[in-house]
């Protein structure tokens, strides 16, 4: 145990070593305070970006109703090439959009770019239903990824629970960018935990994920993190849209 508190002790041993035994809110602190465990992103002071009234109103996040289009084939999720971050080998994306139209996990700012104006990639090509109802929305949108997520346990959400990092090049007086999420497969037992400060279990939010569940969330506002409760594979899709009038007109169709 003493390794634990090895200055030179790096975050990938943290995550191999230490995690699975020790994932809880309160070793969180202990490791950000002796620097294990460095957040991906942080909140900023408030900007001048467009915010949508409702959002802010309701803490960063609404509640739609549940998708009610039409059916949408598996083949459009489980037919894709997935890839994963190395932080985390339990969670794939398949890109939709990108940057650049490949099928990468790039932050858009590596182009140049905020998270807006994405461009489609060939997974895109086997997903038709899902480029229309990202379409529809009618609002710019940045990076668009089908989420693959095998079970977790709720310690391990809350350990993971983090900041997005949506507004970075983006020039203050356009809209800010969010996301929504839409519940691909049928996971009513699991749920997207929200929390405005990460160690506040007091005051935390968990929205259930039952197939057609559709959410607007502010997440480089919001902390946040799926539990993912099995005990099947769980699929949706993220996307990130700019804050105007387009996203607020849909969103109040979607209410």
């Amino acid at each position: 145990m003493p390794r634990l508190l090895d200055p030179v002790l790096n975050n990938e041993y943290a995550r191999r070593i230490v995690d699975p035994v020790l994932k809880n809110d309160y070793t969180k602190l202990v490791f950000r305070k002796v620097g294990l465990r460095k957040p991906f992103a942080t909140r900023q002071a408030k900007t001048n970006h467009y915010r949508m009234p409702l959002m802010e109103q309701n803490h960063g996040y609404i509640k739609l109703k549940n998708y009610s289009g039409p059916e949408i084939p598996s083949s459009e999720w489980l037919d894709l090439e997935y890839t994963t971050y190395p932080s985390d080998p339990t969670t794939f994306f398949a890109p939709l959009t990108s940057p650049n139209g490949e099928n990468i996990l790039r932050g858009f700012w590596d182009y140049g770019k905020t998270d807006k104006d994405g461009v489609w990639t060939p997974n895109s090509k086997k997903a038709p239903n899902l480029v229309k109802w990202v379409e529809e929305v009618g609002a710019n949108y940045g990076r668009v990824q089908l989420l693959r997520m095998e079970p977790n346990s709720l310690r391990e959400t809350r350990w993971g629970l983090h900041l997005d990092d949506n507004n970075r090049l983006n020039p203050e007086g356009d809209g800010w960018v969010v996301r929504v999420w839409f519940e691909l497969t049928d996971d009513p037992k699991s749920s997207l935990v929200l929390r405005e400060d990460d160690l506040d279990r007091k005051n935390e939010v968990r929205l259930p994920l039952p197939k057609g569940a559709q959410y607007v969330v502010d997440s480089e506002y919001l902390f946040h993190g799926a539990h993912h409760a099995g005990p099947n594979t769980r699929y949706a899709l993220i996307a990130s849209f700019e804050s105007g009038p387009a996203l607020e007109k849909w969103i109040a169709s979607q209410m």
